[in-house]
């Protein structure tokens, strides 16, 4: 996220008063001690006090999985990356309430997307440890607060009774933003259809998890899910209506020299044929959509939806929701299926990045989930498929995906977000969690350990002939996906590393 990076309010009541290091210049520097292994990984947890969150079931689960790990710089780097959100990233909890803020990382705002996939690797836990279900349960009474107030958002700031300050960002500024939004409240309004499925994710993985549905009687999760539901269905529509154009419902502009930080169409992004499936103005790397039927958010949307309707079904509660939710998802796979499948010289049939329901088709990939290489894991489809096999073939080709890239130190997928020549280590990852061979996933492994440039952390982007050239060297999300990556590795390949 290339943005004025802001350092996040970082531990207790102690950081406020300044006695502990930010993070943000904390993680760009290595502390000892060092791992025995060929890579000496540094410990880049911050000192007990400054930490945002102790719990004592992490902690035990850190030492039940490195345990399990023989390398001694992959236990380090286990160590440092599993807890990293807890550690740095809680810049308020309410536990009676309760709510919950948490930061991106280096950023200080809290991105919806991101804030799911920082606590996701810790539902597993959260069952029989009441502090971490009550801080995973404020996050989802907070994201619902948030897109409750404006759902078109992307990244909020932090809720005046918190008593933190709102961060100032430094590329919102020469906006055109419909609907309107107030920066006092709202970090980032680029419209996001994964934020929607994030949403939904964390709840009802939430719910699969503790067994707990409190969130649902919230003052504000109902009206948000309703609010999305139907701006979800008001943006399958097409683009015109006849002769004449559909009354716009989200728009973004800004004054940039970057096009990818601004929208085509005077915002509203390029014209679509009805599909089935959903526009959305920006991509999960906040960089705006080419053609606005982004099909792996779609994907997302739809299993999402998909598991929002069987929890009420299960639950006995809002049945309106419940129908409203599963016809929606029904009518995205049947779009995807019909206008998300192209035919590649090389590969056949594969999944498209974007499309418009005219016939045009983007042929790519980005690093950031959701991704055409993620559509196992989010749950679409089955690794096997022969749709998506040929997509992941083509996906990490260097010579059919433009942001695919392969150097001296790193090769994987990267994105527009970062330039040219720069992986994503947690693309890296996602390889990995959907390949089903063991060299493939020790290959996985081994890159991302061979990526963190000394530092112990994993970073947004790397250049993959140069480690010292990276981006962010606090990110959260990078830190706590990469770590999920390595519990599911040893689970699956006892003994990889």
């Amino acid at each position: 996220m290339k943005l004025v990076y802001i350092s996040a309010i970082f531990g207790t009541a102690r950081a406020l008063a300044g006695m502990c290091p930010s993070y943000t210049d904390y993680s760009a520097a290595p502390h000892g001690p060092y791992s025995s292994g060929a890579q000496k990984i540094p410990s880049m947890r911050p000192p007990l006090v400054c930490r945002t969150f102790n719990n004592p079931t992490i902690e035990s689960a850190i030492r039940s999985v490195s345990s399990s790990i023989k390398d001694p710089d992959w236990r380090q780097l286990f160590s440092n990356i599993f807890p990293n959100t807890l550690d740095t990233t809680v810049a308020w909890h309410n536990a009676t309430a309760p709510f919950t803020f948490l930061v991106t990382g280096d950023i200080t705002a809290q991105w919806i997307r991101d804030s799911t996939n920082q606590v996701l690797p810790y539902l597993p836990y959260a069952s029989t440890d009441s502090a971490l279900s009550t801080l995973v349960l404020g996050l989802i009474n907070m994201q619902a607060e948030e897109l409750d107030a404006y759902p078109f958002g992307n990244a909020f700031q932090p809720p005046p009774r918190s008593g933190l300050k709102p961060a100032q960002n430094g590329i919102g500024v020469n906006l055109n933003v419909f609907p309107p939004f107030d920066n006092r409240a709202v970090f980032e309004a680029k419209f996001e259809i994964d934020s929607f499925a994030s949403f939904f994710q964390v709840a009802s993985s939430y719910w699969r998890a503790t067994g707990d549905a409190q969130f649902i009687y919230g003052e504000a999760w109902e009206s948000a899910v309703t609010k999305i539901l139907d701006i979800i269905g008001q943006l399958q529509q097409p683009t015109y209506n006849g002769r004449v154009l559909n009354k716009p419902v989200v728009g973004y502009t800004r004054l940039t020299h970057e096009a990818k930080e601004t929208q085509f169409g005077s915002g509203l992004g390029n014209p679509v044929k009805y599909t089935g499936m959903v526009r959305s103005l920006f991509r999960p790397s906040d960089d705006a959509t080419i053609l606005p039927f982004l099909v792996p958010a779609n994907a997302f949307l739809c299993v999402e939806l998909e598991h929002l309707s069987d929890m009420l079904k299960t639950l006995r509660m809002f049945p309106e929701i419940r129908d409203k939710a599963k016809k929606l998802a029904s009518q995205i796979r049947s779009g995807i299926n019909k206008h998300g499948v192209a035919m590649h010289a090389t590969h056949g049939q594969v999944f498209a990045f974007e499309v418009d329901g005219y016939g045009s088709v983007l042929l790519t990939d980005d690093a950031n989930g959701p991704s055409l290489l993620s559509m196992p894991y989010l749950g679409f489809v089955n690794a096997s498929h022969p749709v998506y096999q040929n997509t992941r073939n083509m996906v990490l080709s260097l010579d059919d995906n433009p942001w695919y890239f392969d150097g001296s130190y790193i090769r994987g997928v990267g994105s527009p977000h970062t330039s040219y020549l720069k992986v994503w280590p947690m693309a890296v990852a996602m390889r990995g969690m959907t390949s089903d061979n063991s060299d493939e996933v020790k290959e996985c492994l081994d890159l991302i350990l061979a990526s963190t440039s000394g530092l112990g952390l994993i970073h947004e982007s790397v250049n993959v002939n140069d480690g010292r050239d990276y981006t962010r060297s606090w990110f959260a999300w990078g830190n706590t996906f990469v770590s999920q990556f390595v519990v599911d590795a040893i689970t699956r390949f006892p003994g990889i590393i």
